[in-house]
Order: C-alpha cells, then structure tokens, then sequence
C-alpha cells in the first residue's frame, strides 16, 4: 500500500500544479475576452475588433483588463497589421518592377501611403505610452499627448484609405482584389483602434 501511494504522489503533484496554474490562466483569458467583446461594442466593425484584439492578446499572452491596456493593444494590432500589408506589397511591387503598367503604379502609390501609415501608428503608440504616466503629467501634458495621438491615428487611417482610392470599383483583377482586402483590413482595425482610443480619452 505504501508504496502505491509513493508511486501515485507525482501524479498528485503534477495535477495539484495543474489545477493551480493552468485554471487560474483560462479564468484570466475569459475575462480578457469578456472585456474585449464588451468594449468593441463601441467599434465600426465590433466582429473584426473582437477577432483582432483576441488574436493579438492571445498571441501575446496577455491580459487585458484595463482601458489603456486595451487601447494600446488595439494600437499595435493596427500597426502589426499595417506592417504586414507593407511587407507584402513591397514584395509584390519587386516583382511587378519589369512590368510597369497601371498594377505596378497603383501598388508603389498604395505602398507610400501605406508606409506613412506605419510611421504615424508608431508615432502613436509611443505617445500614447505616455499616458500611462498620466499621475506625473499636467492637464495641460494630457491634452497634448491626446491631440498627438488622434492627430496620428486619424492620418493613418486617410493614408490607408487613399490607398483604397486607388482600386475603384468591384470589377479588378485577382491581384488588385487581394490588395484592396489587405489594406481594407488595415483600415477598419484601424478606424476601430481610433474608436477605442475616443473612448479613452472622453475620460479626460
């Protein structure tokens, strides 16, 4: 008998570890989620948000309980977005140079726009981090950093639109049609990251 009990206690052990570790993480991300559904309510496109705050959170392995948390992380999903749709469009735009035809044009003037877009989401996340300082910074500090960050957001979210402009219409080749998608995309995670961050800043 004895030695059934010393040949169970690891097992004990490895459950008791279990249970008090991984249960403690899963009520964590329903709580994330929870919090995430609720504030998308407030978006445009509040499906796209949930999906894309999750994604990004659960990726990250973080936990989002908090009005700044959630703005922050809805600013670097739009970003991580942004990126990614530049990656692909310098590489198409690579392999479109020996054909410069009106999909060659229409890509380079979209991978413009699209790169003022990730500068200005990085722009405004890093000003944005400083209001997570608010209880050093003056009223005055507050406003500024708000007007920087809705300045830059909102210039990133016409620069991904003006993009846009450059598909018209719903008759386009495969290409132009994944481009579009793409940089739509960015501009509705975009357009609700903007959402989120009103929200945050009514506060003040």
């Amino acid at each position: 008998m004895a030695d059934l009990i010393i040949s169970l206690l690891p097992i004990f052990l490895v459950f008791l570890f279990t249970s008090t570790t991984v249960e403690p993480a899963f009520h964590r991300r329903s709580r994330t989620r929870a919090y995430v559904e609720v504030s998308c309510q407030v978006t445009e496109y509040p499906d796209l948000c949930i999906r894309c705050l999750t994604a990004y959170v659960h990726s990250s392995n973080a936990t989002v309980l908090s009005p700044h948390q959630l703005v922050q992380y809805a600013l670097l999903a739009s970003q991580h977005r942004a990126q990614y749709t530049r990656a692909y469009l310098l590489k198409l735009s690579k392999e479109l140079t020996d054909n410069k035809g009106q999909e060659y044009q229409a890509v380079k003037d979209c991978l413009e726009q699209i790169d003022l877009s990730v500068d200005q989401l990085s722009m405004s996340i890093k000003e944005f981090r400083q209001l997570g300082r608010e209880a050093t910074l003056s009223r005055d500090d507050q406003f500024w950093h708000i007007r920087n960050v809705e300045t830059w957001v909102g210039s990133a979210l016409t620069d991904a639109t003006t993009c846009l402009d450059e598909f018209p219409g719903q008759r386009m080749s495969k290409l132009k049609a994944t481009v579009k998608a793409k940089v739509l995309n960015v501009a509705q995670v975009t357009e609700n990251a903007l959402a989120l961050f009103h929200r945050f800043a009514a506060r003040y």
